[in-house]
């Protein structure tokens, strides 16, 4: 947290890769800008940093230590293959996690918070809303990390920054999305001033209301189990206002070359493969979406291929040991990921932020609930799935040109041995009870979500869906193999400089400072 105070107290903001840390100096690089020196033109700089920073971490390691090292294996979308990493067997390290957590407070939040403080100050009212509507979307999932964290506080100036409750977070969040919706109805059919510094949308109105109220609505259905009238409330009202519900108007950060996606460079360190859950769904599936997620192995198995289908796509079950990951080779037994973010030197994908997919997800698990989502259960599932599949550019069928949405074909075992965890089928079944129905309904969310694991690890947590394969192992005493984790511990760095409001916040989880402590929103 000092070097938050630092930043902020000295109101200067780097447009390199990081901010100085030194107490002693401001930087003083000619290619900098500083605040006194911002006005309307140069804005847009500090909004361009401030969009590419909170998904990327403003490092490439940041994004490694949190993104890739915990929540893309609690999400089951890859495992481990290092023989000296251990997060895929439940080991919290807290290195990594200090890594990542500082990232995001020194590379992002500073830049976050001017970027809605400069627009408030000089009465940007549509960009101040759009800085609002980006607060909350990068928060949500750093207080879904934790739990309680600095929020409100941020950038206080104090010896101490207290933490919020979620709780707490979560209401101001939801008010905050209203408050934004407002403003871009009122000004629909607009375009910022921020144009291409705007490089989710280009500043273009209508499509950030359409983000907006999408969030509203995954983070009303997030609290659905600790809230439900206040879930309903703000779903429905989302729905209402306009959520996404074409490809057209997806929301992407948009990668570049000074600014590429981090799993082009990750992906060349043979850290991770494919998990053997993304192989048992999507092989029994027919899946044609593997290929958009996943290489093929260069030592593929046939033994497993189902009838008719070359599948050279192949996962490992997570939680191997050292051991054996020291002596078999996973790394051209298993797939890595798809092309697109295996090119060095490339601006790799764009990254996503909210989809049209989950936006008729999240309908759907509304409309299961009875509440007005614009459609039944089953139709907004179906387009959920139709809409994921157009965004890959499949027309509907599967591997074998069959229609996709109604198959009956269910997961198969991934290997010779090991039995699938699910046997959810494709094809909706709307005479099945609530329950099968949420499953499905979560399972084809999970493919849709991919690789946004920070966002399938928080379903996880809420609904217990996908039903995914036990770890192998557990390195940690704290989880069984079929545990999942509900959060991780606060960071070493919180402690030796922030100690008193760690401590407070550690009074607000309601539980000890470990992974097993579930969150506010986590009361399924």
């Amino acid at each position: 947290m000092k070097t938050i105070r630092y930043l902020l107290a000295v109101s200067m903001l780097s447009f390199g890769m990081g901010c100085t840390e030194k107490f002693d100096e401001i930087n003083t690089n000619p290619k900098s800008v500083t605040v006194n020196g911002l006005d309307q033109s140069s804005y847009g700089l500090v909004v361009k940093k401030a969009f590419y920073g909170a998904v990327f971490y403003g490092d490439v390691m940041p994004f490694l230590r949190g993104h890739a090292a915990f929540t893309d294996l609690y999400a089951n979308y890859q495992a481990h293959t290092h023989p000296d990493f251990f997060s895929d067997s439940f080991v919290l390290n807290g290195a990594w996690l200090n890594e990542f957590f500082t990232g995001f407070y020194r590379n992002a939040a500073p830049q976050i918070k001017y970027v809605e403080d400069f627009a408030v100050a000089n009465n940007y009212q549509v960009e101040a809303a759009m800085m609002k509507v980006w607060r909350v979307y990068t928060y949500h999932k750093i207080t879904d990390f934790w739990g309680p964290i600095p929020y409100s506080n941020f950038g206080n100036g104090e010896k101490t920054v207290r933490y919020d409750s979620q709780d707490v977070i979560y209401h101001d969040f939801l008010s905050t999305l209203e408050g934004a919706i407002e403003v871009f109805k009122a000004n629909a059919g607009q375009t910022s001033f921020l144009g291409s510094q705007d490089v989710i949308y280009g500043g273009k109105v209508d499509q950030w209301l359409k983000l907006a109220s999408t969030l509203r609505l995954r983070l009303a259905m997030r609290i659905k189990y600790v809230e439900p009238e206040l879930a309903k409330t703000h779903a429905e009202q989302a729905v209402a206002d306009g959520v996404i519900t074409d490809n057209a108007d997806n929301g992407y950060v948009t990668s570049s070359i000074d600014w590429p996606n981090p799993y082009n460079t990750i992906t060349q360190w043979s850290d991770f493969r494919m998990s053997a859950d993304m192989e048992s769904v999507l092989k029994g599936y027919l899946d044609p979406r593997v290929a958009d997620y996943y290489s093929e192995a260069a030592q593929p198995d046939a033994a497993d291929d189902p009838a008719g289908v070359v599948f050279n796509y192949e996962g490992i079950r997570n939680g191997q040991s050292k051991s054996d990951k020291q002596g078999q080779g996973f790394n051209a037994k298993a797939s890595n990921m798809a092309a697109p973010y295996l090119l060095v030197g490339s601006k790799g994908p764009n990254w996503q932020l909210l989809r049209a997919a989950e936006a008729y997800f999240l309908r759907a698990e509304g409309a299961l609930e009875g509440w007005n989502m614009g459609g039944t259960p089953e139709a907004l599932y179906n387009q959920g799935v139709l809409m994921s599949l157009a965004e890959y550019g499949h027309a509907g069928t599967d591997l074998l040109g069959n229609d996709y949405l109604t198959s009956t074909r269910v997961p198969v075992k991934p290997d010779a041995v090991t039995a699938p965890a699910s046997t959810v089928p494709i094809a909706y079944d709307a005479s099945a009870g609530k329950e099968r129905q949420l499953e499905q309904i979560i399972t084809q969310k999970w493919i849709a979500l991919y690789p946004d694991s920070e966002e399938a690890w928080a379903e996880r947590r809420r609904t217990g869906y996908p039903v995914l394969l036990d770890r192998l192992m557990s390195d940690n005493p704290d989880f069984t193999v079929s545990d999942i984790p509900r959060r991780l511990p606060y960071v070493s760095s919180e402690f030796d400089t922030n100690r008193e409001a760690v401590e407070e916040a550690i009074t607000l989880l309601g539980g000890a400072d470990n992974g097993v402590t579930k969150l506010w929103w986590d009361k399924k």
